[in-house]
């Protein structure tokens, strides 16, 4: 009879239906009849980080025994690779403690967004027995917010937090003030081909650092720039090459979201969505040069290039951003020797004279000396030749330029001149004479 009457309700009640009667009556027996209670700890409480989250976190991981299957162990001080590393509770993960005789069973659950800036839901989960649920409420949680305190306060290391909007939390990362900073920046400034990247290179490979090129357009706002730079290594050179360039990614990118805004029939803007990041200011690229970020990190050279150093904002000049302004020139006789005894493997020769004279008189860069020298570097008279011919030409075109630009210039004079003149005939035509 009851398998007669258990496969006409499998008929008659669908299986979803089956199923969510199941898990209602597992509940209910599950409420009324189970010998224990769980807790639940969530990141949030009432739009505002849950105080009591954070107290757990500090205080699980010195918890860990030998009931305990997995670990997370990380370490974020660059300063002291060697030292023990920090530990940290992965999801799903059982720790069991013991206070006042009571057995409590903990577990972190964590809840994947499939959005990027939506964060991870988190949420802690102890477990008791019932008849110590009051006591777990009065005293041990009150036990763990003393213990955790406790730990925060013997820290040696500080961190400095900043927001993340994309992810909607906070994101700290290891501040540490030295009293006497170890950071310099550089500013390298000249014409294009005078050796600025070159020096960069140069640079890196006598002091064995580790090289950061940061292109600014990239980035799509101030704090994913915080997260670039704190992610980089210490002994490390972060290269912004162009500076006079990345600092207007953020007026461009502003005036782009201005074009989607348009009037309404009755006048009022439109605002339309776009896709447009408000992209780096300079307050923060100074607050990681020169602000509290920039105590994050230690042995670390930072090294500007531009071509037009006039057009820099003052406020990126000035000492403790970029200490020391090195300008690179145009090439100069001393500068030619150097290139010569490099690609040539000679200090002298019959026609260096010549090229002194010619290189004192006309403007050229080490690259497009070197460039010439390294067409015939294994016939080195006929490398120094070229070179002359190289340096003729361009005189003769800047002489032409120069007339061309006189000409113009006189051109422009006479006809201003003409228009001058014109004027006073006017006047006098319409001018009456009183005598």
């Amino acid at each position: 009879m009851a398998m007669l009457i258990r496969t006409i309700l499998n008929e008659i009640i669908p299986k979803p239906l089956q199923k969510y009667i199941s898990s209602k009556f597992s509940d209910l027996i599950s409420t009324y009849f189970s010998s224990t209670f769980t807790f639940i700890i969530e990141e949030r409480w009432q739009a505002v980080f849950n105080e009591t989250f954070r107290a757990v976190e500090v205080y699980l991981p010195t918890r860990v025994g030998p009931s305990t299957d997995k670990l997370v162990l990380g370490s974020n001080d660059p300063n002291n690779p060697l030292a023990p590393p920090k530990r940290n509770i992965p999801s799903d993960c059982k720790i069991i403690d013991e206070f006042e005789g009571m057995t409590l069973e903990w577990t972190l659950r964590v809840k994947e967004s499939d959005k990027y800036y939506v964060p991870d839901k988190k949420c802690f989960y102890l477990t008791c027995k019932k008849g110590v649920r009051e006591k777990v409420e009065q005293k041990y949680f009150p036990h763990i917010a003393k213990t955790a305190e406790t730990i925060l306060r013997k820290r040696e290391k500080l961190f400095i937090y900043t927001y993340n909007q994309d992810r909607s939390r906070w994101e700290s990362a290891m501040f540490k003030h030295p009293a006497r900073a170890w950071k310099r920046g550089y500013l390298l400034y000249g014409p294009p081909g005078t050796g600025k990247s070159s020096l960069v290179a140069a640079i890196a490979n006598y002091m064995s650092y580790n090289v950061y090129d940061l292109q600014f357009q990239s980035v799509r706002n101030d704090a994913e720039l915080r997260r670039i730079l704190t992610s980089t290594t210490n002994r490390s050179i972060l290269l912004i090459e162009d500076i006079d360039c990345s600092t207007k990614v953020s007026e461009d990118r502003s005036k782009a979201k201005d074009e989607k805004q348009k009037e309404g029939e009755d006048g009022r803007p439109i605002n339309r969505p776009s896709p447009v990041d408000p992209g780096v200011t300079l307050s923060g690229l100074l607050n990681f040069i020169d602000g509290l970020w920039s105590s994050c990190g230690n042995e670390r050279i930072i090294i500007f290039t531009t071509n037009h150093k006039e057009k820099l904002d003052p406020a990126l000049l000035r000492p403790g951003r970029m200490d020391v302004h090195l300008h690179m020139g145009f090439c100069t006789p001393a500068g030619f020797r150097k290139l010569a005894t490099t690609y040539l493997g000679i200090k002298d020769g019959k026609l260096f004279g010549s090229i002194d004279e010619l290189i004192k008189s006309v403007e050229v860069t080490p690259a497009e000396v070197a460039q010439q020298l390294m067409v015939k570097s294994d016939d080195p008279e006929a490398a120094l030749q070229g070179l002359i011919e190289f340096l003729n030409m361009k005189k003769d075109k800047v002489g032409e330029e120069k007339l061309t630009q006189e000409k113009e210039a006189e051109k422009k004079t006479e006809k201003d001149g003409g228009k001058q003149s014109k004027k006073l005939d006017e006047a006098e035509t319409g001018s009456i004479y009183l005598t």
